[in-house]
């Protein structure tokens, strides 16, 4: 795999130290390229939140290496001196619940991480909304979030995620709430994006009614992951 995409070699995290260490994260090994939407799936206490947050840079993982796009981002120890950069225009996030900021409009809700990496304002809207028209959401591009059906906050929510045209995306139970009919509906939103922006996403979930859509999933058990072909049935 070259150019975007997220390579993981040998991942590890233990936490603490001597007899009272715990290794959550044992050896992993994934690969997305770009375009992909992959499953992640496995028990609780598999390692499975450990894992997410390595990925987002938000904890430090002990050893292994991570490569983003074409940069090591992690070889025993961060290479990237601003990891909130890093998570800011690189990892986009999209989580169970949308949290929206209820205060500010669709369009800025979606803007907001453009105009904090420094973007001018006007150019960032424009941003948004493109991407809230690719989404069918336009037509709310100006109303507040408590104005939206839970179908369209998330479609917001993935925009958001979007935004800055990360590499990657972490999608954190993203169907968890939703009917099959709405939970199909995200998931085919995801692969269009990912492919429109050769994106590589990473869906964590424990939905069944998802599962069928996915052409590789990770397991992760006792930190460690293997690979199987998934059935992949939809969303060409």
């Amino acid at each position: 795999m070259t150019g975007k995409g997220i390579r993981i070699e040998g991942l590890k995290k233990r936490y603490g130290r001597g007899d009272t260490a715990v290794d959550a994260l044992k050896g992993v090994d994934m690969q997305v390229a770009p375009g992909e939407v992959v499953g992640l799936v496995g028990p609780s206490g598999s390692g499975k939140s450990t894992l997410l947050k390595c990925l987002g840079a938000v904890i430090e993982p002990t050893v292994g290496r991570m490569i983003l796009g074409d940069e090591v981002i992690y070889k025993d120890g961060w290479k990237v001196k601003d990891l909130r950069a890093l998570r800011r225009d690189r990892i986009g996030f999209i989580f169970q619940a949308p949290y929206l900021i209820p205060f500010l409009d669709v369009t800025d809700n979606v803007a907001l991480l453009p105009m904090l990496a420094g973007k001018p304002n006007h150019e960032a809207r424009k941003q948004a909304i493109e991407l809230l028209q690719s989404l069918d959401v336009e037509h709310r591009a100006k109303a507040m979030p408590s104005q939206l059906s839970g179908g369209e906050q998330q479609r917001v929510a993935i925009a958001r995620g979007l935004v800055n045209r990360p590499p990657v995306i972490l999608a954190d139970e993203p169907t968890a709430p939703l009917d099959s009919e709405r939970a199909l509906a995200v998931i085919q939103i995801l692969n269009e994006m990912a492919r429109k922006f050769e994106t590589a996403i990473i869906v964590v979930t424990h939905d069944e009614k998802i599962m069928p859509t996915f052409k590789r999933i990770y397991h992760i058990r006792d930190g460690v992951t293997y690979e199987e072909a998934g059935e992949g049935r939809g969303f060409e």
